[in-house]
């Protein structure tokens, strides 16, 4: 009983510390060499990795490739 009753207060202590942070999601444009920074707060790594993402768009037969970094 006790075991699982310090397991739980374990768990529990874990589920409130996330690792909440400011991220910074850098992207650079081919062809063109555009660069653009977005700013996520108080995001988790996850979350801030899934909102940037690297894209290739087809327009008029040109292929622009955005390489994205998260830092």
């Amino acid at each position: 009983m006790k075991k699982t009753v310090l397991f739980i207060a374990v768990v529990a202590a874990f589920s409130f510390a996330s690792c909440k942070k400011d991220r910074t999601c850098t992207c650079v444009d081919s062809p063109g060499g555009n660069t653009t920074v977005r700013t996520y707060t108080k995001v988790e790594k996850s979350s801030a990795r899934a909102a940037c993402l690297s894209a290739t768009e087809v327009v008029n037969n040109v292929t622009y490739t955005r390489t994205c970094t998260l830092k």
